[in-house]
């Protein structure tokens, strides 16, 4: 694979998901071949957000796992391994070792771009992913509130700490657009993600809006990417993901 992107965000709750998954779509739109691992043990949410929570992967040499397609990505996930209802009670280097055998074990086609979606914060699978596997770059995802920035600030800081490039920064909810009138209010306030590329050398890749269709088409399990191929949420994600292409650059490892 050419492309490793590592989806990273300080906090749970900031969208982080969901931005990997359309941005991933976004990137096949364009022609790539991509695929999606879903890195977030401990709360896999890709196989409900892509609308194959019952899918199971399969193998055929009895070693390695077939990558379950959809929407013409290839994923895998810890999600397609267990239930809803189970909990993945595990320690920092358990999990990690699920996750490197993912990685490893699923047979990937050739892809221009892996998309991981990982798990919130700074701890162990983060530790292992910038160690043992060759991380073109991080995109880390906020919102525009104090508290988000705070912690982005701190996942920016560990992939400095572990030569993990950071492609950019992406602020999800910039702007409420009521679904009644349109109106725009920037309910979580503005300007913090720009102030925090510029702190940190790096860019601002895109501002996503908060609107409940881009909900809606995530847990119909057909995100908007696919679900709304022309719309203007479509337009802003395929926007994010040329500006991620370029900063891939130049930087494949």
């Amino acid at each position: 694979m050419k492309n490793i992107i590592a989806i990273s965000s300080g906090k749970g709750g900031v969208g982080k998901s969901s931005t990997a998954v359309n941005l991933a779509l976004a990137l096949a739109a364009e022609g790539a071949k991509v695929g999606i691992l879903d890195a977030d043990i401990y709360g896999p949410s890709i196989p409900t957000m892509l609308g194959a929570e019952d899918s199971r992967p399969t193998s055929p040499d009895g070693t390695h796992m077939a990558p379950i397609m959809k929407y013409g990505l290839a994923t895998n996930s810890i999600g397609y391994l267990v239930t809803d209802d189970n909990a993945m009670v595990w320690r920092g280097p358990m999990a990690s070792k699920a996750l490197m055998q993912m990685l490893q074990e699923t047979l990937w086609p050739d892809l221009d771009y892996l998309v991981l979606d990982m798990p919130p914060g700074t701890g162990d699978i983060q530790l292992t992913l910038a160690q043992n596997i060759p991380v073109t770059g991080a995109v880390v995802v906020t919102t525009p509130q104090d508290i988000a920035l705070i912690d982005a600030k701190k996942g920016i800081v560990m992939f400095e700490k572990v030569e993990v490039p950071v492609l950019g920064i992406v602020e999800n909810m910039s702007m409420h657009i009521c679904s009644n009138c349109g109106h725009h209010e920037p309910i979580f306030g503005t300007g913090g993600a720009q102030k925090l590329a510029e702190k940190y050398h790096t860019q601002l890749l895109g501002q996503l809006p908060l609107h409940i269709t881009l909900r809606e088409d995530l847990d119909n399990g057909t995100p908007t990417v696919v679900a709304r191929p022309d719309s203007e949420f479509t337009d802003i994600y395929r926007q994010l993901a040329g500006r991620v292409a370029a900063r891939c650059t130049g930087r494949e490892k």
